[in-house]
């Protein structure tokens, strides 16, 4: 399907000029598309020959006006580490338009890198509304291969070079990457009107999402309710997984939660190197507030945030009820999801202690987080692990023998064990210091690496003998490297 056949919709422009300020997009100068994502196009209907057309530059990313598009800087709060700010907003993505695929699910288009809107942060020096090629590949890129990985995520149509130069730490180009998602609200949407005091928007807001997105319970008993547990429910599952493939987001602000439980608003994220459960990957955040092992409790914090907004529409005891539920949505996906990865169909007690018993062990190791249960589901013969434990050292050849014994005593056969763990265990991860690689070498306007990381982010869970290399644990020069939030 062609851009101009798609479904338009305007659904939240309806909902008034106090949910968001129109504004115009700016063209960057000698833009063009350089990378874009098959699956996501498939997800709206679109063509895939359409994202290198000239038609789709010119009407997508700013260059002609369309009467079907909304052009909206969507307005939202948040608290920032910690810290209430009472208005934030889109500084740099305009809400383009809405879009209803032929399955009739709803998506927004959004362009990130707009430039300036009324929200954008003039405080900060030589504020543009711009992103830089670098965030903007990082931001294309991760967002991809979480989706490969089966991690909620939003999703990136294409990623837009040019010749504008822009300042951050330094002078460099800027970029702009097409973003998708079934909405753009986020709980600091809802923390914008809530601390206003105008509840009356917070009911409207909860009633559009409702309708829009959450169909399902827009006749139960308490829809409102329904709503928060759902919400709490898809924002649990998702930082489980992040936790099982050691992927560590870096700025867990309420205005970078997505009430769709998305991984959402990349900045200095990054995938475990080490199993260092106190990594921290954004060298902003001074005080680990979201460090690894913070992310489950950030998230519980995060919730609080949000159903605190819903007050007028939930009691106090029906949040409590809800938000207690949190644990347990966590800890189920995360002990299945890890008991898979060392290849059990199921978590009971005794898988649960093995799990954070190799964890320990994998806390004091060098061993690579991803690596290490790739080699694990490289054994293809029960005697060879005592072979495979004894070379990693004493302490590691004692949990083996217990692993052993465990897959023993439930009677799981080799061939049932590693097609359990190739499943769950990615070969490749976006390992930080291959998109480094790829940023490099875009910056000299040769955008190769970011195809092979596609191919291979496509497939995660097999090896592709011909880029071999790019399977192996991070250089340890390179490991573990903080990133700032202009990542």
């Amino acid at each position: 399907m062609r851009l101009c056949e798609l479904n338009f919709r305007k659904s939240f422009e309806k909902l008034g000029e106090g949910f968001f300020a129109k504004c115009k997009p700016v063209a960057l100068d000698k833009s063009k598309v350089v990378a874009v994502s098959k699956e996501a196009a498939d997800l709206i209907g679109l063509d895939i020959d359409e994202l290198w057309s000239e038609n789709f530059s010119e009407f997508i990313l700013g260059k002609i006006k369309n009467e079907k598009y909304s052009y909206l800087a969507q307005v939202y709060a948040g608290h920032q580490f910690g810290n209430f700010v009472d208005v934030l907003g889109d500084g740099r993505a305009l809400l383009l338009a809405e879009i209803e695929n032929q399955k009739n699910e709803k998506w927004d288009l959004v362009l990130k890198g707009c430039g300036i809107t009324p929200y954008s942060r003039t405080y900060i020096r030589s504020s543009d509304g711009r992103a830089a090629l670098r965030s903007s590949i990082r931001e294309f890129l991760i967002s991809e291969s979480l989706y490969h990985l089966n991690i909620p995520t939003s999703r990136a149509l294409c990623l837009v070079a040019s010749d504008e130069v822009i300042v951050r730490e330094k002078l460099e180009k800027a970029a702009q990457v097409v973003r998708i998602a079934p909405s753009h609200i986020r709980f600091g949407t809802f923390e914008f009107f809530f601390y206003r005091k105008e509840n009356d928007k917070v009911k409207i807001l909860a009633d559009y999402i409702i309708e829009e997105h959450f169909s399902e319970i827009k006749n139960s008993d308490n829809k409102y309710a329904s709503f928060l547990l759902k919400v709490v429910e898809s924002t649990a599952k998702m930082i489980a997984k992040w936790q099982a493939f050691g992927f560590c987001h870096g700025v867990m602000n309420t205005d970078n939660m997505s009430i769709h439980g998305i991984s959402f608003d990349f900045g200095p994220f990054g995938f475990l190197d080490n199993y260092n459960p106190n990594h921290i990957c954004n060298s902003t955040d001074v005080s680990g507030r979201y460090s690894f092992i913070n992310q489950p409790f950030i998230g519980f914090w995060n919730l609080n945030a949000f159903a605190i907004t819903l007050s007028s529409l939930i009691s106090i005891e029906e949040q409590k009820e809800i938000l207690g539920k949190y644990e347990n949505f966590f800890l189920d996906e995360y002990h299945n999801l890890m008991s898979a990865k060392l290849g059990f169909e199921n978590c009971d007690l005794e898988v649960q202690n093995l799990i954070y018993e190799l964890l320990e062990i994998l806390e004091k190791s060098e061993l690579d987080y991803t690596n290490f249960f790739v080699g694990l589901s490289n054994v293809l013969k029960m005697e060879n692990y005592r072979e495979f434990f004894v070379n990693l050292g004493t302490e590691w050849f004692k949990f083996g023998e217990k692993y052993l014994e465990l897959l023993i005593k439930k009677d799981i056969s080799d061939n049932l064990r590693l097609s359990v763990m190739n499943r769950n265990n990615p070969k490749f991860i976006l390992r930080n210091y291959l998109l480094q690689r790829a940023i490099i070498k875009a910056e000299n306007n040769d955008y190769s690496e970011i195809q092979v990381l596609q191919k291979l982010m496509k497939n995660p869970f097999e090896i592709d003998e011909v880029y071999k290399s790019y399977y192996e644990a991070t250089p340890k020069n390179e490991r573990a490297k903080p990133l700032s939030c202009s990542s």
